[in-house]
């Protein structure tokens, strides 16, 4: 699918802890066989996690749903979910809430920068058309603008290019806890 493209008053995208050549090549011994890459404090099982990583890691309501990160950058993430039967309401369609769930939880991963708490002050949402039972969504958010504390984020979900459901939310970064 390539990289989501966004227009935002941000950094670059980003791809946290990708591993440069040098270390995504196991070194050889002079005989030619692999060696273990030797344990290092900047593994990612020591990491703390920050900004949407660690937000994401601890979001007990969208691992549930089977809610998965594709890729986020700061100001932008793309988010998949398949629907469920728990997802579908009286009509056999996804019952609302759950595509408002999946395009906030893409929201929440765009506006969570590392080292900072994101949280929503609002958002709203159109649906376009139905889905159902078995359908893979995908969501793809990006800054719209951010100001200070505040920024207003898109997201976009589609079931392959059907456009299903627009979203717009609107965050406020909390201060630091003292």
């Amino acid at each position: 699918m390539g990289q989501p493209t966004h227009d935002t008053t941000t950094a670059e995208s980003e791809t946290p802890n990708a591993p440069s050549p040098a270390e995504a090549t196991p070194p050889t011994d002079p005989t030619g066989s692999t060696q273990a890459a030797p344990e290092s404090p900047t593994d990612a099982a020591t990491e703390e996690l920050t900004g949407a990583a660690a937000m994401f890691a601890n979001d007990r309501a969208s691992q549930h749903l089977g809610i998965t990160v594709d890729d986020h950058g700061p100001g932008w993430a793309q988010c998949s979910m398949t629907v469920t039967e728990i997802m579908t309401n009286g009509h056999d369609i996804t019952h609302g809430g759950y595509v408002f769930l999946f395009a906030d939880t893409t929201f929440a991963m765009a506006c969570n920068y590392p080292g900072s708490v994101t949280v929503a002050s609002g958002g709203d949402i159109d649906f376009l058309k139905p889905t159902y039972l078995g359908d893979e969504l995908v969501a793809r958010g990006h800054e719209v603008v951010k100001q200070g504390r505040s920024g207003i984020y898109d997201v976009t979900v589609t079931r392959g290019d059907d456009i299903i459901a627009t979203y717009r939310g609107r965050s406020r970064t909390l201060p630091a806890r003292k």
